[in-house]
């Protein structure tokens, strides 16, 4: 048991660097970046939620979403309310809202979270690296 938890947090760090990569591409730079669980704020989901600090102190959120159904307007409105969930979780207001999808996103629920100050990375089935 303690050798896959070991390949699982071997992949979690890996996992969690190449988002880090990612967010430096676009020039997105934290001086601290941690994950929170769902299950620590009370979901089911299964969503990478990261909270960074960025170079002048502001608190941001990183959501990375991999799944193979399309994502929703109605699942849009769950991963806000996990945003505000979060602010509270952490005691912060967070003022930069990052998602990353990795599934087939439906253009009413990406215009939403736009429209709700998210800054959205569509990475549809085909372009993954």
């Amino acid at each position: 048991m303690e050798k896959s938890s070991k390949n699982s947090e071997k992949n979690h760090s890996i996992f969690m660097k190449e988002i880090v990569e990612f967010l430096q591409q676009k020039r997105i730079i934290f001086k601290s970046f941690k994950e929170i669980t769902p299950k620590e704020i009370g979901s089911r989901k299964k969503i990478g939620l990261y909270v960074g600090v960025d170079l002048k102190g502001y608190y941001a959120l990183v959501m990375v979403l991999e799944k193979k159904s399309r994502v929703l307007r109605k699942e849009a409105q769950e991963l806000m309310a996990l945003h505000e969930k979060i602010e509270q979780y952490i005691d912060s207001k967070i003022n930069k809202k990052y998602i990353i999808i990795k599934a087939p996103l439906c253009s009413h629920a990406k215009a939403m979270l736009e429209e709700n100050g998210w800054k959205v990375y569509h990475q549809a089935a085909d372009d993954r690296e």
